[in-house]
């Protein structure tokens, strides 16, 4: 009974179940942008995943959704000391539109497919590849040490891809429930790829709209060009004050007063790397004096996603009667949401703008968070992946995406720890989703390592 024999069979696992997990998985389309998807919804998580965990010795339940429509959570616990330490770990069982039509020649989004080092398939990278590497590590470290010398509970929800509707109204009413020492999951991509890593946190995200109306209808451009205010124009013009010509944020709001030293510490000297096929990385591009790894994972960026006025697929000679952009700011702590839409109302008046309109998003809004690094369960996991890896893991203060790690960080009070067993180019929410099968292969070793180093002496919480 050893912590090298139980990474040894996550190893096993990786060569002789791996795949066919996976693909079974892979196979269930569950589809939470799509509305008829709800009982695919439902059968990946009383279908597959209950019946799997309850092979654990799990207790299994699947929570209904208090948001209407919203897809349905399965909450699964196993309780070996009540006393001892416990763990709640995570995953999402939806994912986005297959989009079939986009996928190359040969592939499919629901039908698992390995060429060289990839596996392909919806769902293999975000988030079903990942959840599914973690639980097969428990159940190595279970099998090996014949306990897991800690309590686990499991949430899985169906409805990260919309949002998460409805786990902040289930975790706030269940706090016992839900009740644990430290959360550990697996979402995301490394910071490289060859490069394991642990993320604490992850940057916020808000979206909003800017529009501005100036009347009913377009207006032939010969006859009234040079008359009439272009809103399409006027717009552009707003929106170009926000930033720098180089993307620099120029609204105090919108930035944090500093970059704590020790979150510099961590991140100053990180090669960002999103492997093959990534887009090259503009060096002059966002705030300046910052590392790419400060940028990201440090400041906050806005974005404009997409800016419309009149029809850009058939476009007409006529001045467009009005024009709207979809925007996003991604926030780290530091800074308020609060105050974000409000100070740009203010800003762009002060600018010349008071008519354009400003307004949030009904989706689209996730909160910032960030552990210390500082944290003793950050030297715990660190020690525990470098133990597996033979070096030290890349440390992230906060992923630079968005996810609703606020309901576990803030709301239930955990330390938050996550592992991610992607990388930056894998296609998700596109075309030839993938998972790199090297990065598969090491997550098991890592989790494995991880679970079994959970269960012995020395754990921040736990008596020894």
């Amino acid at each position: 009974m050893s912590r090298e024999n139980a990474i040894a069979r996550a190893r096993r696992y990786f060569e002789d179940g791996f795949q066919a997990d996976l693909a079974r998985r892979v196979a269930i389309r569950s589809e939470s942008q799509d509305p008829r998807g709800a009982a695919e919804l439902r059968r990946y998580l009383s279908a597959e995943m209950q019946p799997s965990l309850e092979r654990l010795g799990f207790r299994c339940r699947v929570m209904e959704n208090p948001v209407a429509d919203a897809g349905p959570l399965l909450f699964a616990e196993r309780i070996e000391d009540p006393a001892t330490l416990t763990v709640l770990t995570y995953g999402h069982g939806d994912v986005i539109r297959g989009q079939e039509e986009q996928w190359r020649a040969g592939l499919e989004p629901w039908a698992l497919r390995a060429e060289d080092d990839r596996l392909y398939g919806r769902g293999t990278a975000d988030n079903k590849g990942q959840h599914t590497i973690n639980l097969a590590a428990l159940e190595a470290v279970l099998a090996e040490r014949g306990r897991l010398g800690f309590n686990v509970k499991v949430l899985i929800e169906t409805g990260e891809e919309v949002g998460s509707l409805g786990l902040r109204e289930v975790c706030e009413a269940n706090p016992a429930l839900f009740a644990a020492d430290v959360f550990i999951a697996s979402d995301g991509p490394r910071l490289q790829p060859e490069r394991p890593t642990l993320f604490l946190g992850s940057r916020g995200a808000m979206n909003f709209d800017v529009g501005l109306k100036l009347r009913e209808g377009g207006h032939h451009s010969g006859n009234w060009g040079g008359l009439l205010a272009n809103p399409a124009i006027i717009l552009a013009h707003a929106l170009a004050t926000i930033t720098t010509p180089t993307g620099a944020i120029r609204i105090p709001e919108w930035k944090p007063t500093h970059l704590p030293d020790n979150v510099r510490a961590a991140i100053h000297d990180l090669q960002i790397d999103g492997g093959e096929n990534a887009p090259v990385t503009d060096p002059d591009w966002g705030e300046p004096g910052f590392t790419p790894a400060e940028k990201v994972f440090g400041w906050c960026s806005f974005e404009i996603l997409a800016f419309t006025a009149g029809n850009p697929a058939k476009p007409v000679n006529a001045i467009p009667p009005e024009a709207s952009a979809h925007c996003q700011i991604r926030f780290v702590v530091g800074t308020n949401p609060d105050n974000f839409l409000p100070a740009l109302r203010r800003y762009l008046a002060e600018q010349g703008f008071p008519q354009v309109e400003v307004t949030p998003s009904k989706k689209g809004f996730m909160q910032a968070t960030r552990l210390d690094p500082d944290h003793p369960w950050v030297r715990w996991a660190v020690a525990s992946l470098s133990a597996t890896a033979g070096a030290p893991p890349a440390v992230l203060p906060n992923l630079g995406g968005s996810l609703p790690n606020d309901i576990f960080a803030d709301l239930l009070g955990l330390p938050t720890l996550w592992v991610p067993h992607s990388y930056a180019s894998c296609s998700q929410h596109a075309p030839n989703e993938h998972m790199l099968l090297p990065i598969a292969r090491q997550g098991l070793e890592l989790m494995a390592g991880l679970w079994w180093d959970l269960g012995e002496p020395g754990t921040p919480g736990k008596v020894a």
